[in-house]
């Protein structure tokens, strides 16, 4: 079993060990017991393991909660609780039946410790007004460790927010067109698509080629459902130029300030959302 996180609970002036691990709450029984009679915390446990109404508790338990419980080794058990000869340790209870609500834990620094479930039955049988301070206390911790994971859940949701924030505009920065310089409207281009190409993309054919060697395709393949659209409206709108006899110089400019306004249009979070 994994090593757990250990917290401590005050219960009437007395520290009670509670180790979590594998999602379960186990409760210092060797604290509860401390409470009790600090010189005799073993004999405590031991005197409680052997009274026939914990070995039955304990016995429904374990079968509730814990598939390799040894059924026949804890019938032997059962026969002989009660009985004044009859001892049981923690360490026997375990070895003998494979228990996994009481733990064993040697060392300077371990002691008992049983499920919550277990432990509160053990607090009940020292003290009921004690089990009813550990019980709030209990809960108490778990209230605390139960705001923390919201307060960390909604701060990952914080985060997640203006992460997808800084990503989307990091999008629109990149596919709006950059305006177009006086020295690109009066260049010559090759073909009327590189005009379109530097209205939209921000260069031609052969720059972005230069500049993505390895990719397949051209601009116009790697190109987002967003741009597509806007080249579209670009074709329609450059042959109507056209016939106007706009020279090419002013239709770039008037081309890329259409593809700048449009992009920034269709990137707004509901008609991304609608296209896609």
């Amino acid at each position: 079993m994994k090593q757990g996180k250990k917290s401590t609970l005050d219960v009437q002036g007395a520290a009670v060990a509670v180790l979590s691990q594998n999602q379960q709450d186990f409760i210092s029984l060797t604290d509860i017991a401390r409470f009790k009679n600090p010189d005799g915390i073993d004999d405590l446990i031991r005197n409680w393991l052997r009274n026939r109404n914990t070995v039955e508790f304990l016995g429904v338990w374990e079968r509730l909660n814990n598939p390799t419980f040894n059924p026949v080794e804890f019938d032997g058990i059962r026969i002989q609780a009660g009985l004044n000869s009859f001892t049981l340790s923690p360490k026997q209870w375990i070895e003998r039946t494979g228990a996994s609500g009481i733990i064993a834990k040697p060392g300077r620094y371990g002691g008992t410790y049983a499920h919550k479930d277990i432990a509160f039955e053990f607090a009940s049988w020292i003290s009921v007004e004690f089990k009813l301070y550990l019980i709030r206390e209990f809960q108490r911790l778990k209230d605390d460790e139960n705001d923390r994971l919201k307060l960390g859940w909604n701060l990952q949701r914080t985060l997640a927010r203006i992460n997808y924030r800084i990503h989307t505009d990091a999008i629109k920065e990149t596919l709006i067109p950059p305006a177009v310089s006086k020295a690109q409207a009066n260049a010559i281009y090759a073909s009327e698509a590189d005009l379109l190409n530097v209205a939209l993309f921000g260069l031609t054919a052969k720059q972005w080629r230069d500049a993505h060697p390895d990719a397949e395709g051209n601009v116009r393949d790697h190109a987002p459902i967003e741009q597509l659209v806007v080249l579209t409206n670009l074709e329609s709108l450059n042959s109507v130029l056209i016939r106007q006899g706009l020279p090419a110089p002013e239709r770039l400019l008037k081309l890329n300030e259409i593809a700048i306004t449009q992009m920034r249009t269709l990137l707004t979070a509901g008609n991304v959302k609608r296209l896609k």
